[in-house]
């Protein structure tokens, strides 16, 4: 399979750069499978997974927080408002955080931001779906 350039980027630092021959990741209309030969385009990301699959079918699972996805002839960039590498989430932390943020969601009272609750809501919930995601693949 022929390969394209890759960089995930975060507010604060190149989290990836490389050869890959595939990356998929969660579009804001749907998953996307993006490889070399790719029409041009850029799209929303959603919180969750980027899933990186570099040439000889090795794979690296990234958690992006949301962002965009640009894809060029000889190019593929992610810019992410937050991006790690999936096996630096703490998951303890996660589950906490969905925790707090579904009694934030179910408690409205006038002090808790109804729209910041729910998205961090769908951020816990992402960074544990790129933890089990990453289990699975480690066979854990």
């Amino acid at each position: 399979m022929a390969s394209i350039q890759c960089d995930i980027v975060s507010a604060e630092e190149s989290i990836f750069s490389g050869s890959v021959e595939m990356i998929i990741a969660a579009g804001l209309l749907g998953d996307l499978g993006i490889s070399a030969g790719h029409s041009p385009l850029l799209t929303g990301l959603k919180p969750g997974p980027v899933r990186v699959i570099s040439e000889g079918e090795e794979e690296q699972v990234f958690y992006v927080s949301g962002g965009f996805l640009e894809v060029q002839p000889n190019a593929i960039t992610v810019l992410a408002d937050t991006a790690v590498r999936a096996e630096d989430l703490d998951e303890a932390a996660a589950v906490e955080a969905q925790k707090r943020a579904e009694q934030d969601v179910v408690n409205q009272s006038g002090e808790i931001d109804y729209s910041r609750a729910a998205a961090e809501l769908a951020a816990a919930v992402a960074q544990l779906r790129t933890i089990q995601q990453i289990k699975s693949k480690l066979g854990k």
